[in-house]
């Protein structure tokens, strides 16, 4: 079982940056996919971006060249650097890990991003 905890959310004006961070807990030795979900308000959870323990990324369409994703392998922390933010990027996003292919999903609490003048 992983337990995740999310934390940089915030409020901020419309071309401005954050940075979430995804701490993962418990019996792991590694972590095959890490990432980041979103769920604005009315609409359903969405991809935000993820990436795999051998480096690979994927990220939504919406989010190219605007948001980042990294990991620290070694401490299972899992980091969405997100510039040029937009009101439509206003959700509340979610952490989430896979610790094998085959594992189900784990999910943080999530933290709220509003993007606002």
């Amino acid at each position: 079982q992983v337990q995740l905890v999310e934390s940089g959310g915030g409020l901020v004006q419309p071309g401005g940056s954050l940075r979430l961070s995804c701490a993962a807990s418990g019996s792991i030795f590694s972590i095959y996919l890490m990432g980041w979900y979103r769920q604005a308000p009315g609409k359903q959870r969405e991809l935000v971006a993820d990436m795999t323990i051998g480096g690979n990324r994927n990220y939504a369409d919406s989010v190219k060249g605007r948001f980042t994703i990294s990991r620290d392998n070694a401490k299972n922390v899992v980091y969405l650097q997100m510039n040029s933010l937009k009101p439509e990027d206003t959700a509340v996003y979610f952490c989430n890990a896979r610790v094998s292919v085959i594992s189900p999903a784990s999910w943080g609490q999530g933290t709220q991003v509003t993007v606002s003048s």
